[in-house]
Protein backbone atom coordinates (compact mmCIF):
# COMPACT_ATOMS: atom_id res chain seq x y z
CA UNK A 1 0.00 0.00 0.00
CA UNK A 2 1.10 3.56 -0.66
CA UNK A 3 -0.12 6.17 1.82
CA UNK A 4 0.92 9.68 0.88
CA UNK A 5 1.38 12.07 3.79
CA UNK A 6 2.05 9.51 6.54
CA UNK A 7 4.05 12.12 8.44
CA UNK A 8 0.79 13.97 8.99
CA UNK A 9 -2.16 13.47 11.29
CA UNK A 10 -4.57 11.52 9.09
CA UNK A 11 -1.95 9.84 6.92
CA UNK A 12 -0.09 8.41 9.89
CA UNK A 13 -3.34 7.01 11.33
CA UNK A 14 -4.23 5.31 8.04
CA UNK A 15 -0.70 3.92 7.58
CA UNK A 16 -0.70 2.58 11.13
CA UNK A 17 -4.00 0.77 10.62
CA UNK A 18 -2.77 -0.79 7.38
CA UNK A 19 0.43 -1.98 9.06
CA UNK A 20 -1.60 -3.47 11.91
CA UNK A 21 -3.59 -5.34 9.26
CA UNK A 22 -0.42 -6.99 7.97
CA UNK A 23 0.09 -4.89 4.85
CA UNK A 24 3.41 -3.61 3.52
CA UNK A 25 3.15 0.18 3.56
CA UNK A 26 5.20 2.91 1.93
CA UNK A 27 4.75 6.66 2.14
CA UNK A 28 5.83 9.78 0.30
CA UNK A 29 5.91 13.00 2.32
CA UNK A 30 7.79 16.29 1.93
CA UNK A 31 7.47 17.12 5.66
CA UNK A 32 6.05 20.55 4.81
CA UNK A 33 3.46 20.23 7.57
CA UNK A 34 4.02 16.73 8.98
CA UNK A 35 6.84 15.43 11.14
CA UNK A 36 9.13 12.50 10.39
CA UNK A 37 8.60 11.00 13.84
CA UNK A 38 4.88 10.63 13.02
CA UNK A 39 5.65 8.05 10.33
CA UNK A 40 4.77 4.67 11.86
CA UNK A 41 7.51 2.16 12.49
CA UNK A 42 7.70 -0.34 9.65
CA UNK A 43 6.51 2.13 7.02
CA UNK A 44 8.99 2.66 4.18
CA UNK A 45 9.41 6.42 3.77
CA UNK A 46 10.41 8.49 0.76
CA UNK A 47 10.97 12.11 1.77
CA UNK A 48 10.16 13.98 -1.41
CA UNK A 49 7.65 16.36 -2.99
CA UNK A 50 4.69 14.89 -4.86
CA UNK A 51 4.42 18.03 -6.98
CA UNK A 52 7.49 16.86 -8.90
CA UNK A 53 7.39 14.22 -11.65
CA UNK A 54 10.80 12.93 -10.59
CA UNK A 55 9.45 11.96 -7.17
CA UNK A 56 7.35 9.11 -8.51
CA UNK A 57 10.28 7.92 -10.62
CA UNK A 58 12.01 7.03 -7.34
CA UNK A 59 9.43 4.26 -6.91
CA UNK A 60 10.83 2.52 -9.97
CA UNK A 61 7.41 1.61 -11.36
CA UNK A 62 6.49 -0.42 -8.28
CA UNK A 63 2.90 -1.64 -8.41
CA UNK A 64 0.79 -0.97 -5.34
CA UNK A 65 -2.43 -2.74 -4.47
CA UNK A 66 -3.93 0.60 -3.44
CA UNK A 67 -2.91 4.25 -3.10
CA UNK A 68 -4.34 6.35 -0.28
CA UNK A 69 -3.66 9.95 -1.28
CA UNK A 70 -3.78 12.12 1.83
CA UNK A 71 -0.75 14.41 1.40
CA UNK A 72 -1.23 18.03 0.39
CA UNK A 73 -1.74 21.58 1.55
CA UNK A 74 -4.50 21.08 4.07
CA UNK A 75 -5.94 24.46 4.97
CA UNK A 76 -8.34 26.93 3.42
CA UNK A 77 -6.64 30.00 4.89
CA UNK A 78 -3.10 29.21 3.63
CA UNK A 79 -4.51 28.63 0.14
CA UNK A 80 -5.14 32.37 -0.11
CA UNK A 81 -1.50 33.09 0.73
CA UNK A 82 -0.13 31.03 -2.19
CA UNK A 83 -2.82 29.72 -4.58
CA UNK A 84 -0.24 28.36 -7.02
CA UNK A 85 1.42 26.22 -4.36
CA UNK A 86 -2.01 25.03 -3.26
CA UNK A 87 -2.81 24.01 -6.84
CA UNK A 88 0.45 22.13 -7.20
CA UNK A 89 0.32 20.44 -3.79
CA UNK A 90 -3.31 19.36 -4.04
CA UNK A 91 -4.27 19.04 -7.70
CA UNK A 92 -1.03 18.43 -9.57
CA UNK A 93 0.04 15.78 -7.06
CA UNK A 94 -3.30 14.01 -7.48
CA UNK A 95 -3.04 14.02 -11.27
CA UNK A 96 0.52 12.67 -11.18
CA UNK A 97 -0.53 9.88 -8.81
CA UNK A 98 -3.51 8.95 -10.97
CA UNK A 99 -1.22 8.74 -13.98
CA UNK A 100 1.23 6.59 -12.00
CA UNK A 101 -1.59 4.28 -10.86
CA UNK A 102 -2.76 3.81 -14.43
CA UNK A 103 0.75 3.19 -15.81
CA UNK A 104 1.63 0.66 -13.11
CA UNK A 105 -1.80 -1.02 -13.06
CA UNK A 106 -2.54 -0.10 -9.46
CA UNK A 107 -6.27 -0.85 -9.28
CA UNK A 108 -7.42 1.50 -6.53
CA UNK A 109 -6.93 5.07 -5.34
CA UNK A 110 -8.68 6.62 -2.33
CA UNK A 111 -8.48 10.40 -2.09
CA UNK A 112 -8.83 12.71 0.91
CA UNK A 113 -11.33 15.32 -0.27
CA UNK A 114 -13.14 17.75 2.01
CA UNK A 115 -16.55 19.02 3.07
CA UNK A 116 -15.16 22.42 1.97
CA UNK A 117 -16.37 21.59 -1.54
CA UNK A 118 -19.96 22.36 -0.44
CA UNK A 119 -19.28 25.91 0.74
CA UNK A 120 -22.33 27.01 2.71
CA UNK A 121 -25.03 24.53 1.64
CA UNK A 122 -28.59 25.70 1.07
CA UNK A 123 -29.82 22.71 3.08
CA UNK A 124 -28.45 20.59 5.91
CA UNK A 125 -27.24 17.96 6.24
CA UNK A 126 -25.26 18.15 3.01
CA UNK A 127 -25.46 15.04 0.83
CA UNK A 128 -23.07 13.91 -1.87
CA UNK A 129 -25.28 14.99 -4.76
CA UNK A 130 -25.69 18.57 -3.56
CA UNK A 131 -24.28 21.48 -5.60
CA UNK A 132 -20.64 22.33 -4.95
CA UNK A 133 -19.77 25.93 -4.05
CA UNK A 134 -16.09 26.13 -3.00
CA UNK A 135 -15.14 29.32 -1.17
CA UNK A 136 -11.35 28.86 -0.96
CA UNK A 137 -8.61 27.97 -3.42
CA UNK A 138 -8.14 24.84 -1.31
CA UNK A 139 -11.76 23.81 -1.88
CA UNK A 140 -11.52 24.57 -5.61
CA UNK A 141 -8.55 22.19 -5.74
CA UNK A 142 -10.54 19.46 -4.03
CA UNK A 143 -13.33 19.82 -6.59
CA UNK A 144 -10.79 19.66 -9.43
CA UNK A 145 -9.12 16.58 -7.97
CA UNK A 146 -12.46 14.80 -7.65
CA UNK A 147 -13.07 15.53 -11.33
CA UNK A 148 -9.73 13.97 -12.26
CA UNK A 149 -10.64 10.88 -10.24
CA UNK A 150 -13.90 10.60 -12.15
CA UNK A 151 -12.10 10.78 -15.49
CA UNK A 152 -9.55 8.15 -14.51
CA UNK A 153 -12.34 5.88 -13.26
CA UNK A 154 -13.73 6.02 -16.78
CA UNK A 155 -10.37 4.60 -17.88
CA UNK A 156 -10.64 1.59 -15.55
CA UNK A 157 -9.34 2.70 -12.13
CA UNK A 158 -11.37 2.29 -8.96
CA UNK A 159 -11.45 5.84 -7.57
CA UNK A 160 -13.01 7.00 -4.32
CA UNK A 161 -13.15 10.50 -2.85
CA UNK A 162 -13.82 10.83 0.88
CA UNK A 163 -15.22 14.23 1.78
CA UNK A 164 -13.77 14.50 5.26
CA UNK A 165 -15.46 16.77 7.75
CA UNK A 166 -13.52 18.40 10.60
CA UNK A 167 -11.20 15.62 11.70
CA UNK A 168 -9.77 15.78 15.23
CA UNK A 169 -8.24 13.59 17.90
CA UNK A 170 -5.02 12.49 19.61
CA UNK A 171 -1.93 13.04 17.49
CA UNK A 172 -3.10 16.24 15.83
CA UNK A 173 -0.54 19.04 15.54
CA UNK A 174 -1.45 21.51 18.28
CA UNK A 175 1.05 24.04 16.99
CA UNK A 176 -0.55 24.41 13.55
CA UNK A 177 -2.88 27.41 13.74
CA UNK A 178 -4.18 26.94 10.20
CA UNK A 179 -5.54 23.41 10.43
CA UNK A 180 -8.15 21.77 12.63
CA UNK A 181 -10.53 23.90 14.67
CA UNK A 182 -10.42 21.61 17.71
CA UNK A 183 -6.62 21.38 17.69
CA UNK A 184 -6.20 25.13 17.20
CA UNK A 185 -8.41 25.89 20.20
CA UNK A 186 -6.89 23.17 22.37
CA UNK A 187 -3.34 24.19 21.48
CA UNK A 188 -4.05 27.80 22.38
CA UNK A 189 -5.61 26.79 25.67
CA UNK A 190 -2.60 24.69 26.67
CA UNK A 191 -0.16 27.40 25.65
CA UNK A 192 -1.76 30.38 27.36
CA UNK A 193 -5.07 29.44 29.01
CA UNK A 194 -6.66 31.64 26.34
CA UNK A 195 -8.50 30.86 23.08
CA UNK A 196 -8.83 33.47 20.34
CA UNK A 197 -11.78 32.70 18.07
CA UNK A 198 -11.68 34.17 14.58
CA UNK A 199 -15.30 34.34 13.50
CA UNK A 200 -18.72 33.89 15.03
CA UNK A 201 -19.22 31.37 17.81
CA UNK A 202 -22.49 30.40 16.10
CA UNK A 203 -20.64 28.72 13.20
CA UNK A 204 -21.33 25.00 12.87
CA UNK A 205 -18.98 22.13 12.07
CA UNK A 206 -19.29 18.35 11.85
CA UNK A 207 -16.53 16.93 14.10
CA UNK A 208 -15.38 13.42 13.16
CA UNK A 209 -12.87 11.46 15.24
CA UNK A 210 -9.57 10.32 13.76
CA UNK A 211 -10.16 6.60 14.40
CA UNK A 212 -13.46 6.79 12.51
CA UNK A 213 -11.74 8.56 9.61
CA UNK A 214 -9.02 5.89 9.38
CA UNK A 215 -11.71 3.19 9.37
CA UNK A 216 -13.46 4.97 6.49
CA UNK A 217 -10.27 4.95 4.40
CA UNK A 218 -9.77 1.22 4.90
CA UNK A 219 -13.42 0.50 4.14
CA UNK A 220 -13.25 2.55 0.94
CA UNK A 221 -10.06 0.85 -0.20
CA UNK A 222 -11.46 -2.60 0.41
CA UNK A 223 -14.73 -2.01 -1.40
CA UNK A 224 -13.49 -0.20 -4.51
CA UNK A 225 -14.48 -1.66 -7.89
CA UNK A 226 -12.82 -1.13 -11.31
CA UNK A 227 -14.18 1.74 -13.39
CA UNK A 228 -16.22 3.09 -10.47
CA UNK A 229 -15.99 6.62 -9.09
CA UNK A 230 -17.50 6.94 -5.65
CA UNK A 231 -17.89 9.94 -3.36
CA UNK A 232 -18.67 9.62 0.34
CA UNK A 233 -19.13 12.07 3.19
CA UNK A 234 -17.16 11.08 6.30
CA UNK A 235 -18.92 12.77 9.17
CA UNK A 236 -21.19 12.34 12.17
CA UNK A 237 -24.33 13.91 10.78
CA UNK A 238 -24.42 16.25 13.78
CA UNK A 239 -23.62 19.95 13.77
CA UNK A 240 -21.53 21.23 16.66
CA UNK A 241 -21.36 25.00 17.07
CA UNK A 242 -18.08 26.74 17.82
CA UNK A 243 -19.60 27.78 21.14
CA UNK A 244 -20.38 24.13 21.97
CA UNK A 245 -16.87 23.05 20.95
CA UNK A 246 -15.35 25.71 23.20
CA UNK A 247 -17.47 24.44 26.07
CA UNK A 248 -16.38 20.84 25.45
CA UNK A 249 -12.71 21.84 25.42
CA UNK A 250 -13.01 24.04 28.50
CA UNK A 251 -14.79 21.34 30.50
CA UNK A 252 -12.10 18.78 29.57
CA UNK A 253 -9.25 20.91 30.93
CA UNK A 254 -8.25 21.23 34.61
CA UNK A 255 -7.99 25.02 34.47
CA UNK A 256 -10.12 27.99 33.40
CA UNK A 257 -9.83 29.19 29.81
CA UNK A 258 -10.46 32.78 28.69
CA UNK A 259 -12.32 33.07 25.37
CA UNK A 260 -11.84 36.05 23.02
CA UNK A 261 -13.57 36.68 19.69
CA UNK A 262 -11.52 38.69 17.21
CA UNK A 263 -11.55 38.98 13.43
CA UNK A 264 -12.51 36.50 10.73
CA UNK A 265 -10.79 34.13 8.30
CA UNK A 266 -11.12 34.34 4.49
CA UNK A 267 -13.45 31.85 2.87
CA UNK A 268 -14.74 30.54 6.19
CA UNK A 269 -17.89 28.43 6.03
CA UNK A 270 -20.60 29.50 8.44
CA UNK A 271 -22.51 26.31 8.96
CA UNK A 272 -22.16 22.78 7.70
CA UNK A 273 -22.76 19.22 8.72
CA UNK A 274 -23.20 16.26 6.42
CA UNK A 275 -25.14 13.04 5.98
CA UNK A 276 -23.34 9.70 6.16
CA UNK A 277 -26.29 7.71 4.80
CA UNK A 278 -24.48 6.73 1.59
CA UNK A 279 -21.29 5.43 3.23
CA UNK A 280 -23.35 3.61 5.86
CA UNK A 281 -25.46 1.96 3.19
CA UNK A 282 -22.67 1.04 0.76
CA UNK A 283 -19.64 0.49 3.05
CA UNK A 284 -21.33 -0.29 6.39
CA UNK A 285 -19.41 2.62 7.95
CA UNK A 286 -20.88 4.66 10.78
CA UNK A 287 -19.15 7.04 13.22
CA UNK A 288 -18.40 5.45 16.57
CA UNK A 289 -17.13 8.39 18.63
CA UNK A 290 -19.32 11.37 19.52
CA UNK A 291 -17.68 14.81 19.88
CA UNK A 292 -18.11 14.96 23.68
CA UNK A 293 -16.21 11.69 24.17
CA UNK A 294 -13.71 12.45 21.44
CA UNK A 295 -12.77 15.85 22.81
CA UNK A 296 -12.27 14.33 26.26
CA UNK A 297 -9.91 11.72 24.78
CA UNK A 298 -8.06 14.34 22.77
CA UNK A 299 -7.68 16.63 25.79
CA UNK A 300 -6.42 13.74 27.95
CA UNK A 301 -3.79 12.94 25.31
CA UNK A 302 -2.80 16.60 25.02
CA UNK A 303 -2.45 17.06 28.79
CA UNK A 304 -0.24 13.98 28.98
CA UNK A 305 1.86 15.04 26.00
CA UNK A 306 2.08 18.70 27.03
CA UNK A 307 1.55 18.71 30.81
CA UNK A 308 0.32 22.01 32.15
CA UNK A 309 -0.31 25.28 30.33
CA UNK A 310 2.93 26.95 29.37
CA UNK A 311 4.18 29.74 27.16
CA UNK A 312 5.91 28.84 23.95
CA UNK A 313 3.93 25.78 22.85
CA UNK A 314 2.68 27.80 19.92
Amino acid sequence: MLVTGAAGFIGSAVARRLLEGGHDVATIDNLSSGHADNIPSGCTAVIADLRERDTLAVLGGRRFDAIYHIAGQSGGVPSFDDPVYDLQANVQSTLLLLDYAKRTECPTIVYASSMAVYGDPSRLPAVEGDPLDPKTFYAVGKVASESYLRLYAEQGLACTALRLNNTYGPGQDLSNLNQGMASIFLGQALASRRIIVKGSKSRIRDLVYIDDVATAFLAAGGAARPSEFKVYNVCTGVGTSVDELLSLISSALPFDVHIEVAGTTPGDQHGIYCSYDRIARELAWTPQVEPAAGIRQMAAWALESFPGPRDGLI
